[in-house]
């Protein structure tokens, strides 16, 4: 049995039991049937591409999903390493630290925003929420027309589908890990 098969089957098998389905359910929604899926989990088939077409359109998962190679068990990110995506004129950097994948609906950053700067922010879509923890500073939030102090250590959630600011009124930098959540 090649390689292959057996991570395509693995990973077929792995997203369908996260997700609860059946392989009736699998079938129904692939249009692949349940003999031939179970043979694929099972590493004992070997799908041609246009089935696993089917199967990746079906479960609404690229193509690659299936091929591509597993992640460790454990990452390790260090802020050094990290190249920042910087606006207004380098004021507000932005580190991406775990960056957005479809099966987690989240991404983490880490954020300074220099002295004396704002960055605006055009809403989300509708359900995205924003997880804010201020590790340096004090930044102040505006959502909508309300204005929030997050505090050195403290930490605030909002829905991020409306316009909203981060500003530093102070005279050192604030650093804050921002988390992202996308629904599903």
């Amino acid at each position: 049995m090649d390689g292959i098969h057996q991570k395509i089957g693995s990973r077929l098998k792995q997203i369908r039991q996260m997700r609860g389905l059946s392989l009736d359910k699998v079938s129904d929604l692939t249009g692949v049937s349940k003999a031939m899926l179970g043979q694929i989990e099972r590493g004992v088939s070997n799908p041609t591409v246009s089935i696993l077409w089917k199967i990746a359109n079906g479960l609404k998962v690229s193509f690659s999903y299936f091929v591509e190679e597993d992640e460790p068990a454990v990452t390790m990110v260090s802020l050094s390493g990290v190249s920042p995506i910087m606006e207004s004129d380098g004021h507000y950097k932005v580190y991406p630290l775990f960056p957005f994948k479809p099966d987690r609906q989240f991404e983490v950053y880490t954020v300074q925003l220099d002295a004396n700067s704002q960055q605006a922010s055009e809403a989300h879509p509708p359900g995205v929420e924003e997880y804010i923890i201020v590790t340096e500073g004090e930044l102040v939030l505006k959502v909508d027309h309300e204005t929030y102090t997050i505090r050195e250590g403290d930490a605030v959630r909002f829905f991020a589908d409306r316009p909203h600011a981060y500003i530093n009124t102070g005279t050192k930098p604030v650093r804050f890990h921002n988390l992202i959540y996308y629904p599903a």
